[in-house]
């Protein structure tokens, strides 16, 4: 069985002294922005589910639902210039570092005026202007490449740094292994981050990995590894920006793993029959945006009717972005070919 999410809260909580230095800390800009992304990653997979339901979406697709305060908490604790690298479940990812939502739909939809063409889909949405170095649908394809990036950000002496992510599926590949080795040895200005929702398509990590948390794998490669309770925002940000904070300043590479749950299943053919709908109602209890709206009610950062102000907001804007996005032309026969560049 997957850990159990009182277990996470219970081993992994942040402390209470942590948090509150946060809060008073991180200007309120922040905090909205934490939540903003939040419920924009949340809305823009509802109404993706929506469009696929609809047909207006080919392919399959890899939703995040429930996970968002991850790549949220994680991109929080970095600058616009640094660099991001993810995985095939990266709505959230690239939401979160800013991509134009109306360009990220048309793209989902197959469009010629989405991010990539339309040729690259759910999976490989990437922002190259935005330092949103893209996804890939190869498990664990990222990271290898994630090491080459670093390097050349060390070779340059550039200021910024790298978060590679990845799921927990792609930390028993060999790829993942070896990267670490590499970017351990040449100290490189990078963070590897591990979203850990528990299952690798439809097998749960306790039957596949002997250990109980991946970021004891990082002893190996002789760098820092934590696990953190990846639904909580505020822990997933202090955590990722201590090792930002080694990164930038030549101390070379973390491991963190991110303890969340994906509450949808892992692909759209995915019939969950590998779970139990108590244990999907049991993490959604604990869902990252009503648990950081909360904590900011009680500590009177926001009220109630700015949260509900934002999230009706968000709402609108993804709504907006996909009327648009359905709008768009697809791409022509005329064209069909560019930007493909195998034979």
């Amino acid at each position: 069985m997957p850990t159990h999410v009182t277990d996470v809260q219970a081993e992994f909580k942040l402390d209470d002294k942590i948090k509150y230095q946060l809060l008073k800390q991180l200007p309120k800009e922040k905090l909205h922005w934490m939540l903003e992304k939040m419920f924009l990653t949340r809305y823009f997979e509802e109404n993706a589910e929506a469009l696929y339901i609809r047909g207006l979406v080919h392919g399959t697709m890899h939703l995040s639902i429930g996970m968002e305060a991850s790549p949220v908490g994680s991109i929080a604790a970095i600058k616009d210039d640094d660099y991001i690298i993810h995985h095939h479940r990266g709505h959230g990812h690239t939401i979160a570092k800013g991509a134009d939502l109306t360009l990220m739909m048309a793209e989902f939809l197959g469009k010629e005026s989405g991010y990539c063409h339309g040729r690259g889909g759910s999976m490989h949405i990437a922002d190259i202007p935005g330092r949103n170095l893209g996804a890939t649908g190869i498990v664990g394809g990222g990271i290898p490449t994630s090491v080459g990036i670093g390097l050349a950000l060390k070779l340059h002496k550039s200021p910024e740094i790298l978060l590679s992510f990845f799921g927990d599926g792609a930390s028993n590949e060999g790829s993942f292994h070896e990267s670490l080795n590499m970017a351990s040895i040449w100290d490189l200005p990078m963070v590897f981050i591990c979203d850990n929702n528990q299952y690798g398509m439809s097998m749960s990590v306790d039957r596949s990995m002997k250990i109980k948390h991946i970021s004891q794998r990082a002893c190996a490669y002789d760098i820092p590894g934590v696990t953190v309770d990846g639904n909580d925002v505020l822990a997933v940000y202090h955590h990722i920006s201590q090792a930002v904070h080694r990164a930038r300043g030549g101390g070379g590479p973390s491991l963190v793993e991110n303890l969340t749950y994906r509450w949808r299943g892992h692909s759209k053919s995915d019939r969950n029959l590998y779970r139990t709908q108590e244990e999907i109602q049991e993490w959604q209890q604990f869902d990252p945006i009503v648990r950081f709206s909360k904590t900011l009610l009680k500590e009177q950062l926001f009220t109630q009717d700015e949260i509900d102000a934002l999230d009706k907001e968000c709402k609108d804007r993804i709504n907006k972005a996909a009327e648009e996005a359905i709008q768009m032309p697809e791409p022509s026969p005329e064209n069909i070919e560019a930007e493909v560049y195998a034979p």
